[in-house]
């Protein structure tokens, strides 16, 4: 994690206090395990798969995501007292919404109660994120693609930034999956996907999904890095390293709770334009039709 900090520039906001302290993500994956860098800011557990009200994560991914966004790293403190696995936004709160099982399956029922869960339930909790590490290729049913699609923008409307990852079917153009190919929302791809790295543990080299979409919409907007990344494991105190875009959108998630702690009057449209404005490198530098790269330092700099 001290590589991705690195990476997304994240210096100057860890040093004027910023924490992702008070804000709330919502995240839709496989589950949270009970892990002591969560802290006891793990404020809802909702079980779409099993209705289970106890923490539990059967697969692991859901932990690996919440803990890029928001685990503290408490349990990799080194001799000096340095966290070295702590995730993005190490105060900030998290609700699990489990829709995927044991595998990472799921069905797009399950997704669409999460979501309409996250919009009930948003003032109630102050949640002002929403991540997605889930996506259907575009070739799934023509309804259940509406009905996503509709979905994450209802959440939008309602003031909820969402963030989806591309998916991992790159580097083919009109690979990216939904919901990332929604209008609205933000879609995150991975910035280190190519050579010998990115096409480590199953992943070809250059697997960031890539648009435009069919409707010459450029997604992803955003990138961020997504390769071996080491975050917590459902084990409760291990780590574990995963890669692809379902790790760059919970960097970009997390960074965007950082943001949220000072800029909370944005609306997420609004937020999206500071990302856009603030990107470095651009898409232009990296190769890739995109913004470019999230640089946390600008995106919590000035008013």
């Amino acid at each position: 994690m001290n590589r991705v900090k690195k990476m997304i520039h994240t210096d100057r906001a860890y040093r004027a206090g910023l924490s992702g302290k008070g804000v709330t993500v919502a995240v839709m994956d496989t589950g949270i395990a009970v892990h002591r860098d969560f802290e006891g800011r793990i404020l809802r557990f909702v079980d779409f798969c099993h209705g289970r009200s106890g923490l539990y994560d059967d697969n692991g991914h859901g932990t690996h995501v919440s803990g890029i966004i928001a685990g503290n790293g408490s349990c990799s403190r080194d001799d000096r007292g340095v966290c070295i696995y702590s995730g993005i936004a190490p105060k900030a709160n998290v609700i699990m919404l489990k829709v995927l099982d044991e595998h990472g399956n799921g069905n797009t029922e399950k997704v669409l109660q999460g979501i309409d869960w996250v919009i009930k339930n948003r003032e109630n909790y102050g949640i002002r994120l929403l991540n997605i590490s889930v996506g259907m290729l575009p070739g799934a049913g023509e309804r259940e693609q509406k009905e996503l699609l509709s979905a994450v923008d209802a959440a939008w409307d309602q003031g909820i930034f969402v963030v989806a990852a591309a998916g991992n079917n790159g580097p083919r153009e009109n690979t990216v999956t939904i919901p990332g190919i929604s209008r609205k929302i933000l879609t995150v791809g991975s910035c280190d996907d190519a050579g010998k790295e990115g096409g480590m543990r199953g992943l070809r080299s250059g697997y960031s999904g890539n648009g435009p979409t069919e409707c010459c919409i450029v997604k992803p907007e955003i990138l961020a890095p997504g390769t071996r990344i080491t975050s917590c494991s459902a084990d409760g105190e291990g780590y574990q390293v995963k890669s692809g875009t379902s790790m760059a959108a919970p960097v970009v998630t997390g960074a965007l709770a950082l943001a949220y702690q000072k800029y909370g009057y944005l609306t997420p449209a609004e937020m999206k334009l500071r990302l856009y404005e603030r990107a470095y490198p651009r898409g232009e530098a990296l190769g890739k039709k995109c913004w470019g790269v999230i640089h946390v330092d600008n995106l919590v700099s000035g008013r």
